[in-house]
């Protein structure tokens, strides 16, 4: 059987925790920032953990993470 391979741009944004979760940035702080609020922009910055209904099919894109 063939090696599958990894969907680069999920490679890319997304990262395994020590406990096995997936980690991603957030969305909505790339542009249009003058009007978002300092606290907004702050949060922003922070880590998120991927929904759990998201799970399988990342594990799916990322057979080698």
């Amino acid at each position: 059987m063939p090696k599958m391979k990894t969907k680069r741009a999920a490679a890319k944004r997304f990262k395994l925790t020590g406990n096995g979760k997936l980690k991603r940035n957030k969305a909505y702080k790339r542009h249009i920032l003058t009007k978002k609020t300092t606290k907004n922009k702050r949060n922003l910055r922070k880590a998120a953990m991927t929904d759990s209904t998201n799970v399988k099919n990342m594990k799916k894109i990322l057979p080698y993470l």
